[in-house]
């Protein structure tokens, strides 16, 4: 019977092909995800040094103090909203990023699990006699963190979803997030 014998080193190659790859998906979307803060973060800059200029002229025509009272107050109103604005596209550029490297997660820790068993799989057809209850045990391990992981995952996204559920808890400062 031609058994054929186990190659660690190529098992070796292909793991660390797979270790490349997922670096550069997780490189990639880094990149990503620090263009569109930092694209975001530019037009918030621009918006504020408009709404300063706007404000500084605004300003500038004042002619008594009841006037400069009222566009105190518009300005103020002005600023809140651009503050809670960008604190909430903020917190969708956050949250978009999370379900990017979460997915990412799954995927590398999803092929790092198939490459472990495949491993396993073929040293068992290569170990000597006898070692049937080591080869199991590395077995159960592996399906025991495997399950593990499931659980952590599942529990991960319960949290978030809870997070964004509408009616979840009232933010800070009331239901409207102000």
């Amino acid at each position: 019977k031609g058994t054929t014998m186990y190659n660690p080193s190529e098992q070796f190659a292909e793991f660390s092909k797979t270790n490349v790859a997922q670096a550069t998906k997780f490189a990639a979307l880094s990149l990503e995800n620090a263009e569109k803060l930092v694209k975001f973060n530019l037009g918030a800059t621009k918006a504020v040094f408009a709404q300063s200029v706007e404000g500084a002229q605004a300003v500038a025509g004042v002619k008594d103090v009841q006037d400069l009272l009222a566009l105190r107050t518009k300005l103020a109103e002005a600023q809140v909203q651009t503050a809670v604005g960008y604190s909430r596209h903020l917190y969708e550029l956050a949250t978009e990023a999370q379900a990017g490297y979460s997915a990412l997660a799954e995927e590398a820790f999803g092929s790092y699990t198939k490459g472990m068993a495949a491993w396993v799989d073929n040293a068992s057809k290569s170990a000597p006699a006898g070692s049937d209850v080591a080869v199991n045990a590395f077995k159960s391990t592996i399906a025991a963190t495997t399950a593990a992981f499931d659980q952590f995952q599942k529990a991960s996204k319960q949290v978030v979803s809870l997070a964004d559920a509408p009616d979840g808890p009232a933010p800070p400062g009331g239901a409207d997030g102000l």
